[in-house]
């Protein structure tokens, strides 16, 4: 058994998948913006900048500029071997078997903590916002246990209900989904131009 072994890039294109393409191009730009700006920029954009000061500007263009040549190469793959698949699909052209297998346990492992952790980010603005609201959830489920110290707490359940609501959307189907990540791209960059 060759562990190494590499697949054909025409033998991957004999098994074109009999999915229906329904992202379009507006679509495809709007989903690597929604990626590209996370909760992140919302909730550590400020301690950056008492970090860093006015310099955080230059870390956000060299950013951006990884991020522009990483889309390139991504661009390249997708040239080569226009399959889906992504990174498992060209490591396992490019490098073999073992490698995608390894890289694609690392896109679920990156996919899984990505999406934890922007789920824990929605939970904080979530709950701040019940908060202004009148309503106070407990403590003890906005956490996670152990992660504020001096606080007792068990289960961040309103990061728990919000993967649950993101699941549901994305099982309705890839219409819908579409629509709630244009919808939700489109407040991202508004409320950064603001």
């Amino acid at each position: 058994m060759d562990i190494f072994r590499k697949k054909d890039v025409g033998e991957i294109l004999k098994h074109s998948t009999p999915l229906k393409r329904t992202l379009r191009t507006w679509d495809l730009t709007f989903l690597g913006i929604g990626a590209i700006i996370g909760t992140g920029i919302f909730v550590l954009t400020g301690k950056g900048a008492l970090t860093a000061g006015p310099a955080i500007s230059v870390s956000f263009l060299v950013a951006a500029i990884c991020c522009g040549f990483a889309g390139l190469c991504y661009a390249e793959f997708a040239s080569m071997a226009p399959v889906a698949g992504s990174a498992y699909t060209y490591s396992y052209i490019a490098f073999g078997e073992i490698i995608a297998f390894i890289i694609g346990w690392d896109l679920i492992l990156e996919y899984a903590l990505g999406a934890a952790t922007v789920s824990v980010g929605w939970s904080g603005y979530f709950a701040n916002l019940l908060g202004n609201l009148g309503i106070h959830i407990p403590t003890v489920l906005t956490a996670a246990a152990g992660t504020t110290a001096g606080v007792t707490s068990y289960f961040n359940l309103p990061a728990f209900l919000i993967v649950l609501l993101i699941t549901w959307i994305i099982s309705i189907g890839i219409t819908q989904t579409k629509r709630v990540n244009d919808t939700m791209v489109i407040v991202k960059l508004a409320v950064i131009l603001l």
